[in-house]
């Protein structure tokens, strides 16, 4: 795990997600439960296998971070269908982390009629010593914010390579996590899209943990 600060907090990055020891809460984003079988029923045929995964990886960060609480920042199911589409054995593993730990669901676009039945409670938004928790960030706010929705990653070349991680992207005192889902895309972090979301802004960097540290990049930078 791979401590920096953030709003005057300690916050710890756990792979994909985002660990807040004060407050023992595991903060994850856009997990799109059952997106595999979502295509399928269109006749893209993806190995149906994505649940599983994005789960065996959250159990793994609860292990890893020792979270008490799980806040999962909204598109928890790639849709509103996605819970009740879940075979035996994920719909087990999900029923099971939902009873060890404290669990929110924050709705998000993808579902803002997830059932009751996933376990824990479910939101359209919630705040945690001061901090907002949404799906998607607000525009123009300025109180203090973690988000999730667009999925950033840096997409850097060096060395002839083309490089390209999941990573939050921060400001002063807003955060939009990477999607920790098995089977989700990415967008560009330094896209117009997610830079203008995060506005207003001094600075904005996208950040992940390598080897054992943090990595800091620069996206954008107020006019001086």
């Amino acid at each position: 795990m791979v401590p920096f600060s953030f709003c005057g907090e300690e916050m710890r990055l756990v792979g994909r997600a985002l660990y807040w020891p004060r407050e023992q809460a595991l903060l994850v984003a856009d997990l799109h439960l059952e997106k595999a079988s979502f295509f399928a029923r269109a006749g893209q045929l993806l190995p149906p296998y994505d649940s599983r995964e994005t789960l065996e990886r959250l159990a793994l960060a609860i292990r890893e971070s020792g979270a008490r609480r799980v806040y999962a920042l909204g598109d928890n199911f790639h849709d509103d269908g996605g819970f009740g589409r879940l075979e035996p054995h994920a719909a087990g593993m999900l029923a099971a982390l939902t009873r060890a730990v404290e669990w929110v669901w924050i709705t998000g676009n993808h579902d803002p009629s997830l059932e009751k039945a996933a376990g824990g409670d479910v939101v359209e938004e919630a705040k945690l010593s001061g901090l907002i928790l949404r799906h998607k960030a607000y525009p123009g706010e300025i109180a203090p914010e973690l988000s999730g929705h667009f999925h950033p990653k840096l997409m850097i070349a060096t060395r002839g390579r083309r490089i390209s991680r999941p990573c939050a992207v921060a400001s002063e005192r807003r955060m939009i996590l990477p999607a920790f889902g098995a089977l989700t895309g990415g967008m560009d972090a330094g896209s117009t899209e997610i830079l203008a979301a995060m506005q207003p802004a001094r600075t904005i960097d996208a950040i992940l943990p390598a080897k054992g540290r943090l990595v800091q990049y620069p996206l954008w930078r107020a006019a001086a």
